[in-house]
């Protein structure tokens, strides 16, 4: 099993769409949201740059794509303006953290987020949010393709939904199988703490 360095200098956390809807749906999800709020603080003092995404759709409906014809409600929910598709109230953005808006589930795909990372020195990504089984998984693999180290945090991400808890436990065990290093947000802090050049 794959051990990560962190470097802080190189380093990212990715919170991945913790949006009113995704809270809201998710049985723990003011829950994780606020431990992902105390990680975030960490990873600041630390040095580690904050990226939050949000998945929102154009407020005319021209980006839907077929993700309209897979999901009906997805421009209604994730639309510019709705309520659903904002940040959830519960989660700290900070001045010096990014905001990044996707257009699909993963938070690479037609958005300037690598080009930010690059610009930063980033070649590690800690990925946090909802859910964990699309947008996480999907970014993580987003990541991995684009050769960035990637460490997903077990308890820092959830899925809703039916099944939840096996989505859950069989997305962990993929990621940590080729993606990338499954770890929790206690060890994560360790290995932030532990980093070989501070």
């Amino acid at each position: 099993m794959v051990e990560f360095d962190v470097v802080r200098e190189r380093t990212a956390l990715i919170n991945v769409d913790l949006q009113n809807f995704f809270v809201e749906t998710t049985e723990n999800g003011p829950e994780v949201v606020d431990r992902i709020n105390a990680f975030a603080a960490v990873c600041r003092d630390a040095g580690i740059l904050v990226i939050h995404t949000a998945h929102v759709l154009r407020a005319d409906g021209s980006n839907v794509g077929v993700l309209g014809e897979i999901f009906p409600e997805a421009h209604e929910i994730l639309g510019r303006g709705a309520r659903t598709a904002e940040l959830h109230e519960r989660l700290v953005v900070d001045e010096r953290d990014g905001v990044v808006e996707k257009p699909r589930f993963g938070a690479f795909y037609g958005t300037d987020l690598e080009a930010i990372l690059r610009s930063h020195g980033v070649d590690t990504v800690i990925i946090s949010g909802i859910a964990t089984d699309v947008c996480c998984d999907t970014t993580a693999r987003e990541a991995n393709a684009r050769d960035f180290r990637v460490l997903f945090l077990s308890d820092g991400t959830a899925t809703n939904g039916e099944g939840a808890e096996r989505a859950q436990t069989a997305t962990l065990e993929m990621i940590g199988a080729l993606f990338g290093e499954v770890l929790t947000v206690d060890e994560a802090i360790q290995r932030i703490n532990a980093d070989p050049r501070n």
